[in-house]
């Protein structure tokens, strides 16, 4: 066998992949929420009350108005860099009491002329008369928890990060293999849900068919999700639509997870099959939202175990993300192996 350079591998980084080989993603989607969608999806975890200010409901979180963009979304009292969501806690009680009240109402004026999307009082604080009067005249709305501000303000952060996120709709089958987050894609009719499901009888979880949603909650991280519709259903031809969960198990099915690796299933002829570099394999990177993420490409050809393939796969993505390359390994002991006579 030929000794070759060893060549772009998954697990190296974005630079790691010549920009020719790069593949692009699906469309991205920035979606909006508003302050009423914030206090539905919170209400029962933070305990809120709506106080005042109901019409001020679809405020947009985002902000729609000349610079909400530079605005954070969500913070203790902030009126020089206002907050979108402010949070007032009794840190801030005891900054109100020690002004004087000419200084209190040029607070108030500052605090409701930036435009929150809500101001939320936390642990239980009781709004005075003058807060009540200004989100009813502005229609801010003005909520109230009994929980403490920073964990008020940290579970409004996550949720925030979660329904902001850049999101698109990949088409393949997301699983969950070996613990990491994979996504099989192909042609249609190559064979993908057939894998997924011998890939769960081995013991490995669905995510989602067809249509998996695709978030980037963090730099670095992408997540997947199945659309409530076609939550536990997998679609195989032959057999029509199955519920993964009834006919395997809770233990078969997982709600969300992390985009890690992607694998893209080819049809090939013997042909093309034998022009495969055999040492480097075929490795590139696929664009998701604008995040690198690794893609191996596996041929399918008749005799081929696509099961193990794609278990081996992962197990190669394991290796060499804690930085082992099996192609550096023979290429050193080829070397070593001239050396030595």
């Amino acid at each position: 066998m030929r000794s070759h350079p060893a060549g772009p591998r998954p697990g190296r980084g974005a630079g790691a992949v010549p920009a020719g080989r790069r593949r692009h993603g699906c469309q991205r989607v920035t979606p909006g929420i508003s302050t009423r969608d914030v206090y539905n999806a919170l209400r029962s975890k933070l305990g809120l009350s709506w106080l005042e200010g109901h019409s001020g409901s679809e405020r947009s979180i985002r902000g729609d108005f000349p610079g909400a963009a530079g605005q954070n979304l969500v913070g203790p009292l902030n009126c020089i860099h206002p907050n979108r969501i402010q949070v007032i806690g009794h840190a801030e009680l005891i900054y109100f009491a020690s002004l004087e009240p000419g200084f209190y109402r040029d607070v108030l004026d500052k605090l409701f002329d930036a435009r929150p999307a809500a101001i939320v009082l936390a642990d239980g604080i009781e709004p005075e008369d003058a807060l009540l009067a200004q989100a009813a005249a502005s229609g801010t709305p003005l909520m109230s928890s009994p929980l403490p501000d920073n964990r008020v303000t940290g579970e409004l952060q996550h949720y925030l990060a979660r329904a902001l996120a850049e999101r698109t709709i990949d088409h393949g089958v997301f699983m969950e293999i070996l613990g990491i987050g994979l996504l099989l894609r192909g042609g249609p009719g190559i064979g993908k849900s057939e894998l997924a499901l011998e890939l769960i009888s081995r013991g490995h979880r669905l995510v989602a068919d067809d249509a998996p949603h695709f978030s980037r909650v963090a730099p670095d991280t992408v997540t997947g999700r199945c659309p409530p519709l076609l939550q536990d259903f997998l679609e195989v031809r032959g057999l029509g639509v199955l519920n993964i969960r009834a006919m395997f198990g809770d233990a078969a099915v997982k709600q969300e997870k992390q985009l890690q690796l992607i694998v893209n299933l080819q049809s090939m002829n013997d042909t093309e099959l034998r022009s495969i570099d055999r040492l480097q394999g075929s490795y590139s990177t696929r664009d998701v939202l604008g995040l690198p993420i690794p893609q191996v490409d596996l041929p399918v050809a008749p005799g081929r175990e696509m099961s193990v393939l794609v278990e081996a796969a992962v197990r190669q993505y394991n290796l060499m993300r804690n930085g082992y390359d099996a192609t550096e390994e023979f290429i050193r002991r080829q070397q070593q192996a001239i050396v030595d006579g």
